[in-house]
C-alpha cells in the first residue's frame, strides 16, 4: 500500500486546495492514500478528504512540518492537558474517516492509551511499543543519516561505514594513480592505433 505523505505548503493554506493536491497524488503519482499532519485543525480536510474516497493517515504527536513552532525535535504529550490533546485529536481523526494514525515522538504510555481508546490502527514512530504496528526510517534502520540517531532507533545496518570506507578508499586510489587500471579504460584496436601512430610519426619528420 503506497501512502503519500502530503509536503508542506500543499494543503495547509486552504481545504479546497488540499482535496486539490490529494487527488493528484492518487491520479498521477500512484498512491492509494494520503498522510498528512495536524490534529482539529485539519478535521475538515480529514471530512472531506474521506468525502471524496481519499484514503487519509493522520499524523500527531511530534509532526515534523512545524517542527519549528514546536522549538525543535521534542517529545510531546509530556504534560496532563497535552495527553488529553492528544487523545481528543486522534479520536477526532478517526471520527472524520482517517483509516490510521501515526503517533510520533509521544511518550509510551500516552501511545499506549491512545492505541487502545481507537478502532483504527496507530503506527508508532518513537512511541513505544504497544502500538499496532511501527515505523523506522530506512536511513535511519540502515545508519544513513551520518549523524547520531533519536532515542528510539535501532539501527540494524551500518551503511555509513560502508559509504565513507569506500569513497576513502576511492580518493586514495586515484591520488596515488592506481585507479583507473589498465583493465577500467578503452583502448584503440590495433588498425586505429597503427594509424594514430603513423600521423604522429609524420608530424614528428615534418
Amino acid at each position: 500500500m503506497v501512502v503519500a505523505d502530503m509536503p508542506f505548503g500543499s494543503y495547509q493554506v486552504s481545504t479546497a486546495e488540499g482535496i486539490a493536491n490529494a487527488a493528484r497524488f492518487m491520479k498521477e503519482a500512484g498512491a492509494q492514500a494520503v498522510k498528512l499532519e495536524g490534529g482539529a485543525s485539519r478535521l475538515d480536510l480529514v471530512k472531506r478528504l474521506t468525502d471524496a474516497e481519499i484514503p487519509v493517515m493522520a499524523h500527531l504527536g511530534l509532526t515534523p512540518q512545524s517542527v519549528h513552532r514546536m522549538s525543535g525535535y521534542r517529545v510531546q504529550g509530556k504534560s496532563l492537558a497535552a495527553i488529553h490533546h492528544l487523545i481528543k485529536d486522534a479520536l477526532a481523526m478517526e471520527a472524520a474517516g482517517a483509516f490510521a494514525v501515526v503517533l510520533e515522538g509521544i511518550p509510551t504510555e500516552v501511545a499506549q492509551r491512545i492505541t487502545a481508546a481507537l478502532h483504527i490502527p496507530a503506527i508508532g514512530i518513537g512511541a513505544g511499543p504497544h502500538c499496532d504496528g511501527q515505523i523506522l526510517v530506512l536511513h535511519d534502520l540502515l545508519n544513513m543519516s551520518f549523524s547520531s540517531p533519536a532515542k528510539f532507533v535501532r539501527r540494524y545496518g551500518d551503511a555509513a561505514a560502508l559509504i565513507s570506507d569506500a569513497v576513502r578508499h576511492y580518493r586514495d586510489d586515484v591520488e596515488t594513480r592506481q585507479f583507473p587500471a589498465d583493465e577500467e579504460s578503452y583502448h584503440l584496436g590495433k588498425e586505429a592505433m597503427a594509424a594514430l601512430l603513423m600521423e604522429e610519426g609524420g608530424r614528428r619528420k615534418a
